[in-house]
């Protein structure tokens, strides 16, 4: 990310941050609204970008915000849900064109900004409630997405196995919630839901370009002005445990070919944790990359894997690994992983495993610079963890890990939870999508 940032607060408590930049021919905007990630609400939350990104009180339809994007030299506007540690955000995005590319005066910021704040803080009412056919056809494409999970069974083992491990825990819940959930939601619930949110949680606004400081400022104050209760309220932080009483074993049946297996591991290391990059460095070298352990003892040597790796859940203290395996290679394959992983404890880890992992994770950090929506993800991540890294720091201290480092992370490491989904057996098979 880039090394200087200017952090603000609107009147009505938005923060604002601006990251000044030459290097992209475009403006990017992002705005985040934050909320726990709670069983109670979770639906509410996922529903609401769906809705109104379909129409506002200016832009009553999706067409006509399409067209009012079209005519802003091809802006476009996205929405999302975000599982970020145990929270729970909303985002939207808008690109458009930079203004000194095309002789519109300045008017782009403020064009975009006003779109943006148009959808977000100025919805499409009906009696004082949304508009119950947007909610009707959201609520319906959700449950469909909820439904589809079980399409990608590598994306379902792994949802099912973190829902497993983190069972009495918020992260736990699924980002888009549960198809039951939607059944008491309506266009007036939605929209006092919305009340509410839009008054007292988090919000974040996000300014990438090359642009003045001042003038962002004043746009920003102007256009997101919004009747709000001062400096937000305070979300709890994600909770990380670190203890494991007894490893959970689970598996379920499906007509597929290839078994999905998932482990879940709890690291007791978060993002601002002084062994942070000493746990980026060991999952890298683990499963992170083609030249790690798990890649290359237990598929290209062992040929007992279709794909294996591991990936963390950062905010959470959380690593997950995950392969696809013939079921009758299931303890063959545990073994050799086992062995892995207590090779890492142990330190038994070759120069060239550790060097092509610091130079593989330094290069994705590099690549971050080369695009503002992963510039922006970057910083947001470092808020919610509770330390804006810059990419120097981050580099520098992947650099300066060793093996003792990676042994120590080693030593905190915990298995809590085996999942594997499996063919059923006698049943017929189908295609998987990995």
């Amino acid at each position: 990310m880039p090394e200087d940032y200017a952090c603000h607060y609107l009147p009505n408590g938005i923060r604002l941050i601006f990251m000044p930049t030459k290097k992209f021919k475009t403006i990017s905007l992002g705005l985040f609204i934050h909320q726990e990630l709670n069983r109670d609400v979770v639906a509410l939350n996922a529903l609401l970008p769906s809705v109104l990104e379909q129409g506002c009180r200016l832009y009553p339809d999706y067409l006509t915000i399409q067209r009012v994007l079209e005519n802003l030299y091809g802006a476009e506007l996205g929405t999302d849900i975000i599982k970020s540690g145990e929270r729970h955000i909303i985002a939207f995005t808008l690109e458009t064109a930079h203004d000194q590319y095309l002789g519109a005066n300045g008017k782009l910021l403020q064009q975009g900004m006003a779109i943006l704040g148009a959808v977000v803080g100025d919805p499409l009412l009906i009696d004082d409630s949304f508009n119950d056919i947007y909610v009707a056809q959201e609520k319906n494409q959700l449950i469909k997405d909820i439904k589809a999970l079980l399409n990608d069974k590598g994306a379902y083992a792994l949802e099912r196995c973190l829902s497993l491990m983190c069972a009495e825990e918020r992260f736990g819940i699924y980002k888009l919630g549960r198809v039951e959930d939607y059944g008491a939601i309506n266009a007036a619930r939605l929209y006092s839901y919305y009340c509410d949110l839009f008054t007292h949680n988090p919000i974040d606004l996000y300014v990438i370009g090359d642009l003045i400081e001042e003038q962002v400022l004043e746009t920003a104050a102007e256009i997101f002005n919004f009747s709000r209760n001062g400096r937000s309220d305070t979300l709890p932080e994600t909770e990380i445990m670190g203890t494991v009483s007894e490893v959970k074993y689970a598996e379920d049946e499906m007509n597929v070919n290839q078994s999905k297996l998932v482990l879940g591991f709890r690291t007791a290391t978060g993002y601002k944790d002084e062994l942070y990059c000493p746990l980026l460095v060991y999952s890298g070298v683990l499963g992170g990359f083609p030249h790690s352990k798990l890649f290359m003892k237990v598929r290209e040597e062992a040929g007992l894997a279709y794909y294996i790796h591991s990936r963390l859940e950062r905010h959470k203290g959380l690593m997950v690994l995950a392969a696809g395996i013939n079921y009758s290679d299931y303890q063959k394959a545990r073994d050799i992983i086992d062995l892995q992983i207590e090779d890492m404890a142990s330190g038994k880890i070759s120069d060239a495993e550790l060097d092509n992992t610091k130079r593989g994770l330094i290069n994705q950090l590099r690549s971050q610079q080369d695009s503002p929506n992963q510039l922006i993800s970057s910083h947001l991540e470092g808020f919610i963890g509770g330390r804006v890294y810059t990419i120097d720091e981050l580099s520098e201290g992947i650099e300066a890990v060793g093996r003792e480092e990676i042994m120590a992370v080693a030593e905190r490491i915990k298995l809590d939870t085996v999942y594997l989904l499996r063919p059923r057996e006698g049943g017929s098979t189908e295609n998987d999508n990995d």
